[in-house]
C-alpha cells in the first residue's frame, strides 16, 4: 500500500474477479485510488486501457467468506476473491477507509474523482472566473432586495398621494414620491448593469471554454484517425511480412504495440481486443507525440525486396455497384419453400462472384493454417483449426448478396504460390443438386479439400443456406487429419426491412488422427438476448474428453483461446446439473478480422482477397469463372446485358442437360434386354441421370458411406501445357 499525493490511501495489487460460467474467476491488477477501484487484466494495461471503474462512494461493501468480498455499486455486483485471509483484510480495510473519504467528499464537491487533473493554471484561472461570478451573482442578490424596498416605499407613497387630493401637504407628498421613483430606476439601472456584467463575463468565459472544448474534440478526432490509420499501416506490413516470410528469418526484430481502448465496464463478455507479439515482424511501427506515424523498415535481405517489388500488383477495386432498384418480393412470392438454385434469378440480387469463387474466400486468412502447420502440440493445432473454420464467415456480415450458381463444368483456379505459397482449384461437379468441388496443396505444409452441396429455401420472411458436406485438412509433417462441416446462414428480411444475415448452429471439429475434439456454438441473434450478437465459443478436448481450451469471440471480428489451468463444479445448471466453471490463463487472440477496403459499401463490401477474385488472368482454363460473361457484365454496372447473357447460358444449359439425359436413357434402354445387366449398370456405373462425369475431379466412397468427389489432378499440369482441349465449351 502507498499514499497517493492528494493524501488519499492507495491500494494495489492482484485479485480474482468472478467473470462468468464460462471462464469463472479471472486474475485481474486492482488499484484504489481516489475514492476510486480500477481493475486490468495486466499492470502494463494501466498506461492505456482501464477494464472497468468502481465508484466506492455508492458502493455497498459485504464481505463474504474465505477470502471473498462483494462490491454492490450501480446495480451491479462484483464479486472479488483474495489469495490469502491477511490479503482479504487488508483490501476490506482500504475500501472502507476509502468510501468513508469518498463519502465525507462528496458533500463538499461535485467532482467524482474520476476526472483527469486539471492544470495548475487553468485550475486557477477557471477558481477566478468562478469567483468573479459569485461577486456579481451578490450585487445582483442586493440589487434585488434594494429595488424590493424601493418598490414598497413608491408604492406606499403612491397610495399616501391618492389619500391626500387637493390637501395643502400635497406639494410635499409629490416631492417625496418623485424621490423614491428616481431611487427606484437608479436601483433599477444598476440592477440592469449588473446583469449586463454578469452575462458578459459568462459569455466570454463560455465562448472560451467552447474553443478549449473544441480544441480537445479535434485533437481525439485526429488521435482516433491517427490510430486508424495506425492500424491500417500494420495490417499492410503485416500482410507483407506473410507474403514473403523467408525474406525475414534470423532478423532481430520488434514491434510497438497499440492496443484499442474499448469502453468495458465489467468485461463480462471479455470484447477487449490483445495483439500477441508477432514473431519475425519487419516493421517498427511508432506513433509521436503529435500523431505523426513513423514506419521504418528492416529488410536485411534486399533480394527479397526486389522479389517483393517484381511481384503482381492486385487490384484494390472494382466499379462502384450501380443503383438499379428491383422489388425482391414481387418475384419470389410464389416461389416459398422452393429450393433456392431452381429460382430464376436476376443479376440485381446477385454479386460478381460465383460461389465457386466464394469458397475459395475461405483461404483469406490461409496464414492460420501456416501457423498451424507448425505447432508440436495438437491441442494448440486445433485451437488454430478452429480459428479458421470462424474466419470463413467474417466476410458475410455485409454480404446479403447472391453469388453466381455456377455452370455445370465451370472451373475456378487461384494460384498463389509466390504470395501466400497455396494453389486452388474449384470445379462444379453437379448442378441439381448444386455442388462443388474443392481442392488446395499448401507448399506450407498442408491440404484441404471439401465437397459441398448447397441446400437453400426460400420461407417467406427468410432464405436458408445450408451447406452439405465435410471439409477435410491434413497437415503433412503430423499428419493429423481434421474434418468439420458448415453452420446454417439464414437472410432475413425478405419481405420488408433492411437485409441482414445470421450463422448459427454447431460445428463439431475432429482430429481424426489423435481423437482432439472441439464444438463451436454459433449463437443464433435474437432481439432480446443480452448475449454478444454474432457470439462463438467452444471447448478443447483431447481423446478422454479432458477440456484444455476455452474459444471466445464473434464471427465477423477476431477469435480469443484461454488455456484452462484448473476446473471446478458450479451451481446454475440447466436442469439441475452442475455446470463446470473454468480457471484460465488470459485470453490470447488466434485471429482478427482485417479492415474491409475505402469504399467497399459502393464495392458490394468485398475484402481485399474478394476484390482480387474476378480479376482478369491469363493461361487459366476456358471454363474458369473469370471468363463467365453474365458475371463480368455484371461487374461492369452493364446489369441489362448481363441479365440478358445470364438467361442465354441457363438456357443453354437447359437444352445441354436435356441432350445429357436422352443419350443416358439410350445407353439404359439398350441394356434393358437383360434385368440384371441393368441393376449392375445402375447400381454401379459412377455418373448421374444427366450422364455427367467432372472432368478434374472424381467421386469416392469414404468410410462412412458418404459419397465425396476427390481431385484426380491434371490440372495445373494442363495448365503448364496450355492443353484444354479436354475443357467443354460451357459460356
Amino acid at each position: 500500500s502507498s499514499v497517493h499525493p492528494a493524501g488519499a490511501p492507495a491500494e494495489r495489487g492482484w485479485l480474482f474477479k468472478w467473470t462468468n460460467y464460462l471462464k469463472g474467476y479471472q486474475r485481474r491488477w486492482f488499484v484504489l485510488s481516489n475514492g476510486l477501484l480500477s481493475y486490468y487484466r495486466t499492470q502494463a494495461e494501466m498506461a492505456h486501457t482501464c477494464r472497468g471503474t468502481i465508484p466506492l462512494a455508492t458502493a455497498h461493501i459485504e464481505v463474504g467468506d474465505t477470502c471473498h468480498l462483494v462490491l454492490t455499486s450501480g446495480g451491479r455486483s462484483y464479486h472479488l476473491k483474495a489469495t490469502s485471509e491477511g490479503e482479504c483484510q487488508k483490501w476490506v480495510s482500504a475500501l472502507q477507509q476509502a468510501k468513508a473519504n469518498a463519502t465525507l467528499l462528496m458533500h463538499h464537491s461535485d467532482d467524482s474523482g474520476d476526472e483527469v487533473p486539471v492544470p495548475q493554471e487553468d485550475r486557477t484561472l477557471t477558481q477566478g472566473v468562478l469567483k468573479t461570478l459569485a461577486s456579481k451573482l451578490d450585487d445582483l442578490s442586493t440589487c434585488n432586495e434594494l429595488i424590493g424596498k424601493h418598490g414598497a416605499a413608491l408604492q406606499r407613497s403612491l397610495s399616501e398621494l391618492e389619500d391626500l387630493r387637493g390637501s395643502t401637504d400635497s406639494t410635499d407628498k409629490v416631492k417625496a414620491v418623485n424621490e423614491r421613483a428616481t431611487l427606484f430606476r437608479i436601483t433599477s439601472n444598476a440592477m440592469i448593469n449588473a446583469c449586463r456584467d454578469f452575462v458578459d463575463v459568462a459569455e466570454s468565459h463560455s465562448r472560451r471554454w467552447q474553443k478549449a472544448l473544441q480544441h480537445e474534440r479535434e485533437q481525439r478526432h485526429h488521435l482516433e484517425e491517427t490510430i486508424e490509420q495506425l492500424a491500417k499501416q500494420h495490417n499492410s506490413l503485416e500482410r507483407a511480412w506473410r507474403e514473403n516470410p523467408t525474406s525475414y528469418t534470423g532478423e532481430t526484430l520488434s514491434v510497438s504495440q497499440t492496443s484499442c481502448v474499448e469502453g468495458d465496464a465489467s468485461d463480462e463478455n471479455d470484447e477487449a481486443e490483445f495483439f500477441d507479439a508477432m514473431e519475425d515482424s519487419p516493421a517498427f511501427i511508432t506513433v509521436t507525440a503529435t500523431g505523426n506515424i513513423d514506419l521504418s523498415f528492416s529488410l536485411q535481405d534486399t533480394s527479397g525486396t526486389n522479389h517483393m517489388q517484381l511481384r503482381r500488383t492486385r487490384r484494390s477495386r472494382i466499379p462502384d455497384k450501380p443503383n438499379y432498384s428491383l422489388n425482391l418480393w414481387s418475384i419470389m412470392k410464389n416461389c416459398i419453400g422452393k429450393d433456392l438454385s431452381k429460382i430464376p434469378m436476376p443479376v440485381n440480387f446477385n454479386e460478381p462472384l460465383s460461389m465457386l469463387q466464394r469458397l475459395t474466400e475461405d483461404l483469406e486468412y490461409s496464414e492460420l493454417l501456416d501457423r498451424a502447420a507448425r505447432c508440436d502440440s495438437s491441442l494448440e493445432q486445433m485451437c488454430l483449426v478452429a480459428a479458421f473454420s470462424v474466419s470463413s464467415y467474417s466476410t458475410t456480415v455485409h454480404r446479403t448478396a447472391k453469388p453466381f450458381n455456377p455452370l455445370l463444368g465451370e472451373t475456378y483456379e487461384l494460384d498463389r504460390l509466390d504470395e501466400y505459397g497455396y494453389r486452388s482449384i474449384c470445379e462444379q461437379v453437379s448442378h441439381h443438386p448444386p455442388a462443388a468441388a474443392h481442392h488446395v496443396t499448401s507448399q506450407r505444409g498442408w491440404t484441404l479439400w471439401q465437397h459441398i452441396t448447397i441446400d437453400s429455401k426460400f420461407r417467406g420472411k427468410y432464405i436458408s443456406v445450408v451447406p452439405l458436406g465435410n471439409i477435410h485438412l491434413q497437415f503433412h509433417s503430423s499428419g493429423n487429419h481434421y474434418v468439420w462441416s458448415k453452420v446454417t446462414s439464414t437472410v432475413h428480411n425478405i419481405i420488408v426491412g433492411k437485409l441482414w444475415i445470421d450463422q448459427s448452429g454447431d460445428i463439431d471439429i475432429v482430429n481424426t488422427t489423435t481423437k482432439d475434439t472441439c464444438r463451436l456454438k454459433f449463437s443464433p441473434y435474437s432481439y432480446f438476448s443480452r448475449e454478444v450478437p454474432r457470439k462463438v465459443t467452444g471447448v478443447v478436448e483431447d481423446r478422454e474428453g479432458t477440456a484444455h481450451y476455452i474459444l471466445s469471440g464473434t464471427w465477423d471480428d477476431k477469435m480469443e483461446s484461454a488455456k484452462i489451468v484448473d476446473s471446478s463444479q458450479g451451481c446454475g445448471g440447466s436442469e439441475g446439473k452442475q455446470k463446470t466453471v473454468y480457471q484460465t490463463l488470459p485470453p490470447k487472440l488466434l485471429w482478427k478480422k482485417y479492415p474491409l477496403p475505402e469504399n467497399a459499401e459502393n464495392m458490394h463490401f468485398f475484402s481485399s482477397l474478394a476484390l482480387t477474385l474476378n480479376e482478369p488472368e491469363e493461361g487459366v482454363a476456358p471454363t474458369d469463372s473469370r471468363l463467365r460473361p453474365d458475371q463480368r457484365l455484371m461487374e461492369a454496372g452493364l446489369w441489362d446485358e448481363a441479365n440478358s447473357q445470364k438467361q442465354r447460358l441457363e438456357e443453354r444449359q437447359r437444352l445441354e442437360r436435356k441432350r445429357r439425359e436422352a443419350q443416358a436413357n439410350q445407353a439404359l434402354e439398350e441394356e434393358l434386354c437383360d434385368i440384371l445387366k441393368m441393376s449392375t449398370y445402375v447400381l454401379s456405373s459412377g455418373q448421374d441421370i444427366e450422364g455427367y462425369q467432372p472432368l478434374w475431379f472424381e467421386k469416392r466412397t469414404e468410410d462412412t458411406g458418404d459419397n465425396i468427389y476427390i481431385y484426380k489432378g491434371g490440372y495445373w499440369e494442363a495448365k503448364e501445357r496450355q492443353d484444354w482441349s479436354q475443357c467443354p465449351q460451357i459460356f
